[in-house]
């Protein structure tokens, strides 16, 4: 199930867990040679200071291939890369991996229709690790 809301964020259902999920796109993500540049565990940093929070990651990378020609001809863009997939689970224990959607980005920043692929990835990616 995969659905997108008013705020530009598309939603996509996992059929595995949050940390299953994120090894997923993980693999994805090496194998097509994209840049892992950092995994934020949000529900591991919670534990640390005595809070609680449902399992909760955030994976944020790129290519310089596809990101610097957006930035090039739409600098405000750099405030939204390198793209993001978040690895959440609700409050029904069902995983989520959740991104931009490109056509709110493209929006937002103006992105010509012609380096819409290059922002278009986190969605396609957030679908193959969640099936």
């Amino acid at each position: 199930m995969v659905h997108s809301n008013d705020n530009g964020i598309i939603d996509t259902l996992s059929n595995h867990s949050v940390d299953q999920t994120v090894e997923r796109l993980k693999g994805i993500l090496e194998t097509k040679g994209i840049t892992l540049f950092a995994v934020i565990d949000h529900s591991g940093e919670a534990e640390k200071v005595g809070l609680k929070m449902r399992p909760t990651k955030l994976l944020i990378f790129g290519n310089p291939k596809a990101g610097t020609p957006l930035m090039l001809t739409t600098p405000s863009i750099a405030i939204d890369l390198p793209l993001k997939i978040l690895v959440w689970e609700d409050n029904d224990g069902k995983t989520w991996a959740s991104c931009n959607d490109p056509a709110y980005l493209q929006k937002r920043h103006g992105v010509s229709q012609e380096l819409l692929p290059n922002i278009s990835v986190a969605a396609a990616l957030a679908a193959k690790a969640s099936e």
